[in-house]
């Protein structure tokens, strides 16, 4: 059952649930990406291959019109010569107010190694810029979308694994539409192990990060200055298996966030069996409105959400590891 009664009177219903790839050209998938090139078209990317971590993993990509999905197609991998190559990993997708197309993504033998490299395209995806590594201490959007605010700033959530015990999220700040970037700490001395950061906007030059953590609660920060400065790492009520999430602020300022509404078992992929969407009005208070997934074993993870012209909102998130599944819903 997707909704039950509950999630019903929130007035949200599902229009659309399909997977992405008929064939896949890769034995496993995961990390989708999302964004809307132009009105009614979307471009979707995932990391896909043998497996995690494999050096034959590459960046792919399909697009959607409404009526048929294209085929997948590599976009980048980790060819660094011809006697060496990484895996890729986690691509970002990201257009700026000037319709700038970004594909962010990670190149590097683990996420503790790895290093950030951008596409850029300026024709909507159709053709794209040569791969471009970023500078050294910039690592792009780790997982999810970044910002751009009003002002022309654009924000980009990350995070770095200093070593398999300790997180840290920060972020990165651009002032010229994403050639040049800066550092920006959160909360460095914080007890919590946070990955994977997400932004909302609210009015009053105020942002809310939500955070992957290890120590079972979705954890966030708020910035009162635009993203300037981060108050301390906090607990939500949201609980957090160890596992990604992504949220974003619709058009009336609703917030909404896809997230594993379980506890953290013995080993990371435990808890990816159920999956569900969010809604808050405040960022505090956070009610469920719809169930995407209620399963067990499987794997159904590291969503990515966004909300399209036409006032839907598009979800896609891995579906155990071998295929990409997209979600439409309305609010009614």
């Amino acid at each position: 059952m997707l909704f039950s009664s509950l999630y019903a009177q929130n007035h949200w219903s599902k229009v659309k649930d399909e997977l992405l790839f008929t064939n896949p050209p890769f034995l496993q998938c995961h990390a989708s990406t999302i964004i809307e090139v132009s009105k009614g078209k979307l471009l979707i990317a995932c990391f896909g291959g043998s497996a995690e971590a494999q050096k034959d993993v590459n960046i792919w990509y399909c697009t959607l019109d409404g009526k048929t999905i294209s085929p997948a197609q590599s976009i980048a991998d980790g060819v660094v010569s011809d006697s060496l190559r990484f895996p890729t990993w986690n691509p970002v997708l990201f257009k700026s107010q000037q319709g700038k197309l970004f594909l962010f993504y990670k190149v590097g033998p683990n996420p503790r190694e790895w290093w950030g490299m951008v596409k850029y395209s300026m024709d909507k995806g159709k053709s794209w810029s040569p791969a471009r590594r970023l500078p050294p201490g910039i690592i792009g959007p780790v997982k999810n979308k970044p910002v751009q605010l009003a002002n022309g700033t654009i924000l980009s959530p990350s995070s770095v694994e200093e070593n398999t015990e300790r997180w840290k999220v920060h972020m990165e700040k651009s002032i010229d539409g994403g050639e040049n970037w800066t550092k920006m700490a959160v909360d460095t001395k914080s007890r919590f192990d946070v990955i994977q950061p997400s932004i909302l906007t609210y009015p009053g030059n105020r942002l809310q990060i939500l955070c992957r953590s290890k120590q079972g609660s979705i954890i966030q920060s708020w910035s009162t200055d635009g993203g300037d400065t981060w108050g301390a790492l906090t607990p939500t009520t949201l609980l957090n298996p160890n596992s990604g999430t992504d949220a974003v602020t619709l058009n009336n300022g609703t917030q909404l966030i896809v997230y594993n509404p379980d506890l953290p078992g013995k080993d990371w992929f435990n808890g990816r069996g159920k999956l569900r969407v969010a809604s808050s009005a405040d960022g505090k208070v956070w009610n469920d409105i719809a169930v995407l997934e209620d399963g067990d074993k499987e794997e159904f993870s590291y969503p990515a959400i966004i909300q399209t012209l036409d006032g839907l909102v598009h979800i896609t998130y891995t579906y155990n590891r071998k295929n990409i599944k997209h979600v439409i819903l309305s609010q009614q």
